[in-house]
């Protein structure tokens, strides 16, 4: 078992921030290290793409066990990301140009690894008249056509400084799940998610829906950032004036001393509390674990909230 420690030095916009001390993991947050015949598979099929994920750039604690299963949340449209949120390990700077090329990888890809369900998510690209929206049109054309038997999961920015053409290109492109995560409580946007709008990113999830009703949508929040439970609680209740269909909740583990302290690691118990009030509210499908996050068992997910909403049909 280990505790997954990355390294400070891909972070230079966050060099002028204090040192946080980084606590011990409680036994319920650890995790094996990445291994396995499934998992070298998996990355040899990233490194033959040239394709970023978001399982290595995010340092995410499930990686092994996703990597052995032959699942990997793509990341397109590079590994620089414009924002520089204060809990996030992707690095921060000016990206590079897009790569035309990119979709059709990422399709040939998800054909390779035989994916029932498939997430693709991306860096925020504040530097592109479209926030990217076509590229992410793009991928998921380029993936009905490799794999047209794959569901597809997109995580999107929040397309702050577009217009709203960016979202419709998105939405018209038809992917089976449209997830943007809202990340924590709208009192600590500025200190966490200084670069978004809490109701901007509320709104882009309402929208969605307006413009296709029969689209999932999902968000994800982190806790132990320092909020308080009655914030997630109210958080859950935005969400769902949204019409918001699946809520996913996670731990915050903090990547390096120069990001955004750990404030608390919420109990097992405290996250099925989490879990039932969020139900209690009306969502189809909830996730509320420490190991939780936006890609995490997605498949399987997507499978039961399905099966959840025809279940709430043929009751009506």
């Amino acid at each position: 078992m280990r505790d997954l420690k990355l390294p400070a030095s891909r972070h230079p916009e966050k060099a002028h921030r204090p040192d946080n001390a980084q606590p011990k993991k409680p036994d319920w947050i650890r995790v094996r290290a990445p291994g396995g015949e499934g998992y070298a598979s998996t990355a040899k099929i990233m490194r033959e793409h040239r394709l970023s994920t978001v399982c290595e750039e995010a340092g995410c604690p499930n990686v092994g066990e996703c990597w052995n299963q032959g699942h990997a949340t793509m990341m397109i449209m590079g590994e620089i990301c414009t924002r520089g949120c204060t809990f996030c390990n992707v690095a921060t700077g000016r990206p590079d140009a897009l790569d035309v090329f990119e979709p059709g990888r990422v399709a040939d890809a998800v054909k390779k690894l035989g994916l029932n369900h498939v997430v693709i998510t991306s860096v925020d690209r504040d530097d592109l008249d479209d926030g990217g929206a076509e590229h992410f049109a793009m991928t998921i054309r380029a993936i009905r056509k490799q794999a047209p038997d794959t569901t597809i999961e997109i995580l999107t920015p929040d397309f702050l400084k577009c217009g709203p053409d960016a979202l419709e290109k998105v939405v018209e492109a038809r992917p089976d799940v449209f997830n943007h995560n809202l990340e924590t409580v709208p009192g600590l946007y500025p200190e966490v998610r200084p670069g978004a709008r809490y109701f901007h990113s509320l709104r882009l999830l309402q929208r969605v829906k307006e413009l296709d009703p029969m689209m999932f949508t999902k968000s994800g929040i982190m806790v132990g950032l320092g909020e308080d439970r009655q914030a997630v609680h109210q958080v859950m209740d935005d969400m769902r004036a949204a019409d918001i269909d699946f809520l996913t909740i996670g731990q915050y583990l903090q990547p390096t001393p120069k990001h955004h302290a750990v404030a608390s690691f919420v109990t097992p118990d405290e996250f099925k509390g989490y879990e039932k009030a969020a139900y209690g509210k009306g969502f189809l499908m909830v996730s509320a674990t420490p190991l939780t996050r936006s890609s995490y068992h997605a498949g399987d997910d997507f499978a039961r909230m399905r099966a959840a909403r025809q279940a709430k049909a043929n009751r009506a």
